[in-house]
């Protein structure tokens, strides 16, 4: 038997009630977007350290590169966020081994629900943790400059501090701007039905074009010319609302998760000498 007409319309109310609360109670963007890992990781010769937030902590690996090391204390220091499903315990060590012949220390964070970062995952968090973040490390860095380097997700969190607080400089690699990702490579399959709802969920605190306008320390961007993952078309959406002086390293036939090495690495260290001209920089990275 077909249902009779007067009861269609009560179907398809049911229909967008769930519909409307899927979309915006059920932390969706959270579940598509981040990949939070927990498993234990090596993390070498990083020490461990923890800040609280928000009735909890977030978790900080730090490192001293070699120099660092042999004059006692870091010249500069780098607030590094990473990608998604990634975690400063496997990296903090291995970068401040990259920096060579710079006095520097790394400063990683990993997000919340991420490693010992108390949960839940949520983009919402990812900005204030950044910033709880950063506020630790001013104090401990008193004077001496303070580069936030986020790559890919973490390039977010980067923008929004140095929107917020006064960094030295910033150096981004393969940045998303994750509303206008959402809409423009996602939405034309589902009709903009789910990626509508998402891209409006991302937090403004991620919003990397609006943070990027408003900026006007110095920057370095990196962005791989095959990347995957964010096509290039995106990030030159960052690149182009950045308001202040910036160089781009293009980093030829890389994908989005390729390491900087080789040609790239040096051009880094060249453009490391025109971010931070105050701070001694030997020969290497």
């Amino acid at each position: 038997m077909r249902p009779s007409i007067i009861h269609q319309p009560w179907r398809l109310l049911v229909i967008g009630v769930v519909y409307l609360l899927v979309m915006f109670l059920g932390h969706l963007p959270d579940h598509l977007i981040l990949f939070p890992t927990k498993a234990p990781i090596d993390p070498g010769s990083a020490v461990r350290k923890t800040v609280p937030f928000q009735n909890g902590e977030l978790e900080i690996w730090t490192a001293k590169s070699r120099r660092a090391h042999e004059q006692g204390r870091a010249a500069v220091f780098i607030l590094r966020f990473y990608g998604n499903a990634d975690r400063a315990d496997r990296w903090a060590a291995l970068e401040a081994d990259m920096w060579s012949d710079r006095a520097v220390e790394i400063w990683g964070m990993n997000y919340p629900g991420f490693g010992e970062s108390t949960g839940p995952a949520r983009l919402s968090r990812i900005g204030p943790a950044a910033l709880a973040a950063f506020d630790e490390l001013k104090r401990s860095a008193d004077d001496r400059p303070i580069v936030p380097f986020g790559t890919s997700i973490g390039a977010t969190a980067a923008l929004h501090i140095a929107a917020h607080r006064p960094v030295a400089g910033l150096i981004l690699h393969n940045p998303p701007p994750l509303r206008e990702m959402i809409l423009r490579q996602f939405g034309w399959w589902n009709l903009w039905l789910l990626a509508g709802p998402i891209a409006l969920q991302i937090p403004r605190e991620l919003d990397s074009i609006a943070n990027a306008k408003t900026i006007r320390a110095p920057a370095i961007f990196l962005l791989a010319e095959k990347d995957e993952v964010v096509a290039p078309r995106f990030h030159r959406l960052v690149v182009d609302a950045y308001a202040g002086e910036k160089r781009v390293i293009e980093l030829h036939g890389a994908l989005h998760n390729d390491p900087i090495e080789g040609a790239s690495l040096a051009d880094l260290n060249d453009a490391l000498s025109w971010l931070l001209p105050n701070v001694s920089s030997p020969h290497g990275m």
